[in-house]
């Protein structure tokens, strides 16, 4: 959409990835955060309702894709959490942290490597090649190159805000081993073999199912 936002063209996308409709505007819930403040789904209950509000930090919210790596990470992580928790809610299903967390290391990769901003997003290092350059804008495909070095950044060379043994260290460790397994079998099930229709259903089955099933397809890669 001409003159969106940032987190709302992220919205977009994930919407479309996953079919999702109705979800409220994520706009609509962003407080800009300063400081060193980063990403935070604030979920309140109450009522038979409940109120979130997603925190953001302003300057990741300002610079948009033009942030740097971990700006960009912030942003898709908060959009992620925040449409997860509506689409649970809309169909009146429990989430957990794990599954919170787990849904956005998947949807940071798909963000990073599919679709329309993934051709708008640098990468920390040098510049990649395109095997595509003559590809219209918008046109789904896979570049393999790009790929990898998203899984080195997300998975691999990645500083953990909080220690092992700890129970949210532990949680995010979790779910950022089981999405780099799940990514893994989707690039080498799918995405190299040129089966768009076939990688779109198994992410959106991963999206639908609870913490159990979500465990259970990332440790089948």
């Amino acid at each position: 959409m001409q003159g969106a936002t940032f987190p709302a063209r992220i919205q977009q996308q994930l919407a479309r990835t996953y079919a999702l409709d109705d979800a409220p505007a994520v706009d609509d819930f962003i407080r800009p955060t300063d400081g060193s403040a980063r990403e935070a789904l604030l979920i309140r209950h109450g009522d038979g309702d409940i109120e979130v509000a997603l925190h953001l930090p302003r300057r990741a919210i300002t610079r948009g894709r033009e942030g740097t790596f971990d700006e960009i990470c912030q942003i898709v992580e908060g959009v992620s959490h925040f449409l997860y928790v509506a689409e649970r809610a809309r169909r009146e299903l429990p989430a957990t942290q794990l599954e919170l967390e787990l849904q956005a290391e998947v949807d940071k990769y798909v963000v990073l490597v599919y679709g329309g901003l993934a051709e708008e997003v640098e990468l920390p290092g040098p510049p990649l090649r395109r095997r595509d350059e003559g590809a219209p804008p918008g046109r789904q495909r896979f570049e393999p190159e790009r790929a990898a070095q998203v899984r080195a950044h997300l998975f691999e060379r990645v500083t953990f805000m909080d220690p092992p043994g700890t129970e949210t260290g532990d949680r995010y460790r979790i779910a950022n081993e089981l999405a780099a397994r799940f990514a893994g079998r989707l690039e080498a099930e799918f995405a190299r073999r040129g089966r768009h229709a076939e990688l779109l259903a198994a992410l959106r089955r991963f999206y639908a199912a609870g913490q159990t099933e979500k465990i259970t397809l990332a440790r089948a890669a």
